[in-house]
């Protein structure tokens, strides 16, 4: 357990950070600050990428980091989870508690592997217990690259402002053909009823086509989003279970491990 000194130069540390943050989105600076600061995202780039090579592919789960395990959509995610890990996709999430921790949790229970790319916030979020492996990073803007990085669908669970802001940058990146047309889902249809609403109004105003609607399944199924996956993610891929890209000894790298029973 960290002795008071200890947590004492940990929140320093965190604050240190986050007021770099702060600081470099108040505006322009020195050249020699901007460029240390483009030295720093470079160095958080490079270690996400190195840590999460090896992790397969990926299906990326969105939502809130308020639900309980008792709650409903807790439990759906878990459920839902486990089934996408039977496919052979590794589970990423970011890390925390709630639903992220329910869907790490459903791929670590069910043998599957399980990632988290943990940030730091000025309230800590500390990495959920159900992790193969997690990356902390400092920058927000870094952390969503490399939850999109991975990935071969994305799957949007109820939640708040950070899950409409990760669900709608991804549909912006396929809609605009940054990235392929990965699948993205929308489970809990009750929930999002009133964005869907808003969405159709959308069209009706032309600011977006009713064919940006298609990047879209809305669903309360875990068969169906199941089904969804096989067609769009392995089949549209040529994706296989169990193939991966491998690690070299020499270079000291190593695969995510199973967690045993």
């Amino acid at each position: 357990m960290a002795t008071s000194s200890e947590k004492q130069r940990i929140k320093e540390l965190r604050d240190k950070v986050l007021n770099s943050e702060k600081r470099f989105l108040e505006g322009p600076r020195s050249r020699t600050r901007e460029f240390l600061f483009i030295i720093k995202v470079m160095r958080e780039f490079i270690s996400g990428f190195r840590q999460l090579h090896f992790v397969g592919p990926c299906v990326t789960v969105f939502g809130s980091a308020r639900f309980d395990e008792n709650h409903h959509y807790y439990k759906k995610t878990v459920e839902l989870a486990a089934r996408i890990s039977d496919l052979g996709f590794t589970i990423m999430t970011g890390g925390g508690p709630g639903i992220m921790e329910a869907a790490n949790r459903g791929a670590f229970e069910n043998n599957g592997r399980s990632i988290g790319c943990n940030i730091l916030l000025p309230h800590e979020q500390k990495e959920n217990p159900y992790l193969h492996k997690w990356v902390t990073f400092r920058y927000f803007f870094v952390r969503k690259v490399l939850l999109l990085k991975y990935s071969y669908a994305f799957v949007v669970m109820p939640g708040g402002m950070g899950t409409m802001d990760e669900m709608f940058e991804a549909i912006t990146l396929i809609q605009t053909g940054k990235i392929k047309n990965f699948p993205v889902i929308l489970f809990g249809k009750d929930y999002w009823k009133n964005l869907i609403e808003l969405m159709d109004d959308f069209v009706q105003q032309g600011t977006i086509s009713a064919k940006d609607l298609e990047l879209l399944l809305i669903t309360d199924s875990v068969d169906e989003t199941i089904a969804h996956l096989r067609r769009y993610s392995i089949e549209e891929f040529g994706l296989k279970k169990g193939k991966r890209i491998k690690p070299l000894k020499w270079m000291g790298e190593m695969l995510v491990p199973r967690k045993t029973a």
